[in-house]
């Protein structure tokens, strides 16, 4: 299973500029299933019924297995297509996107075209932000009162973050682990307390680390 995928930072955003008098507006939203990004097409496409395009893109899948793009009457090639390309060079998946446009009564040509929706959206993505969504698991650390301090510590120093902490007549600690990272932590917290731990497991969480843009445009995890 794929342990981490990027989307965009909120479960829907919305994004609008005027290029040559003419209305660019980008929906964009998380979804999972190709039925939800469809009913999502259909719900823009009827508040905007009066546009002139409704053109959307998806991509979903952790491999980014679906990929659907529509120009949705404009020239071939010069409006879904290139918003599918923002998503796939931005690495995003589980996102459905609408760009609606009015025209304003100046034509734009095909390049004009594809630096508009492109451009649009990548402008939306970068307003958005971005998200890692990781697959952790949730480790609950239950130690003596004595050792809380110095484990709270340790964790601080490792960038493990404390999600939970219950106090009853012993302390525990509910901390996320990536996966791979799980037995060298519970060996690590052994070593630490002398075997004065007790280590389960509670389940699987995603968690959701913001990314930046680092000069060239590439994305980062900013941890």
């Amino acid at each position: 299973m794929e342990q981490a995928y990027i989307t965009i930072k909120q479960s829907h955003f919305n994004y609008e500029q005027t290029i040559k008098k003419s209305r660019f507006i980008v929906q964009m939203q998380r979804v999972q299933t190709e039925e939800e990004a469809r009913n999502f097409i259909q719900q823009v496409k009827k508040e905007h019924a009066k546009a002139n395009h409704n053109v959307w893109t998806y991509v979903l899948g952790r491999q980014s297995e679906i990929q659907r793009a529509s120009d949705d009457g404009e020239p071939s090639g010069t409006a879904g297509t290139p918003m599918l390309e923002v998503l796939n060079n931005n690495h995003i998946k589980d996102v459905v996107v609408v760009q609606t446009r009015y025209f304003g009564g100046i034509k734009l040509g095909a390049g004009g075209l594809i630096r508009a929706y492109a451009g649009t959206l990548a402008e939306a993505v970068v307003a958005v932000g971005l998200v890692q969504r990781v697959a952790q698991t949730e480790l609950v650390i239950t130690i003596e009162y004595a050792q809380f301090e110095r484990i709270k510590y340790w964790l601080t120093e490792y960038s493990l973050a404390i999600n939970e902490t219950n106090f009853t007549d012993q302390v525990s600690l509910i901390v996320p682990v990536n996966e791979h990272e799980l037995d060298l932590i519970k060996d690590q917290l052994i070593d630490l307390t002398h075997g004065q731990v007790d280590l389960t497991i509670r389940g699987q969480i995603w968690n959701e680390i913001p990314f930046q843009r680092s000069i060239n445009g590439q994305t980062k995890t900013r941890y």
